[in-house]
């Protein structure tokens, strides 16, 4: 099992702790994240973009001129698709973008975008992300002693810190129970507490 320093906000050594291995100490699979992070970014589409096909516009179904005699190209009605105003020919129209990835895959992936990190020497452990107040400089300060120009900061329940960072353009808040591929891998390190430790791994363990 891996042991990690752990530190306070000062970045000074306050203890050690030992890590699970089925959790940080995976195998790594990379080959799985291209599936769990398309996934994730499918399902943030709404789906509901729409455009009307030429039943759907309103207007005459008249035919615009006669068919002959005026030295101009044939018409039918002004909902055609080459009027400005008329119907679209093969526009998008409602649909889901879901794509359903097993469960033990996501988990797969997560553990090992977590063990990488770790052997990547890319994982920080921290005693708590207490900052007092919402303040995005003090969090900007945390970061600096620790050299993390990019970070995703991990918590089990910490709204002044996910207000704090809202305004960081390198730094995310999540919650132990929102961490994700996408986020793990997007950033270039990764900060957690003892806590959020506890609450992943017992996510986390088969």
């Amino acid at each position: 099992m891996p042991t990690v320093d752990v530190y306070d906000l000062d970045r000074k050594k306050t203890g050690e702790i030992t890590l699970a291995d089925p959790v940080f100490g995976a195998e790594s699979r990379p080959h799985l994240y291209y599936d769990v992070v398309r996934a994730q970014l499918l399902s943030r589409r709404q789906g509901t973009a729409a455009t009307k096909k030429r039943s759907m516009v309103s207007g005459s179904t008249r035919k615009v001129y006669r068919q002959k005699g005026t030295g101009r190209a044939r018409h039918g009605d002004s909902r055609s698709p080459i009027y400005e105003r008329g119907g679209v020919v093969f526009g998008p129209q409602p649909r889901p973008w879901d794509v359903k990835v097993p469960k033990k895959v996501r988990r797969a992936a997560l553990t090992s975008a977590l063990s990488d990190r770790l052997r990547q020497g890319c994982l920080w452990v921290v005693e708590d992300l207490e900052i007092g107040e919402i303040k995005t400089k003090r969090v900007a300060e945390v970061l600096g002693r620790f050299d993390l120009s990019s970070a995703l900061l991990v918590d089990v329940d910490n709204r002044t810190l996910s207000l704090s960072c809202r305004n960081l353009p390198k730094a995310k808040y999540l919650s132990a129970r929102g961490l994700n591929v996408f986020d793990v891998l997007k950033y270039d390190h990764l900060m957690l507490t003892r806590r959020a430790v506890e609450a992943i791994e017992g996510a986390l363990k088969p």
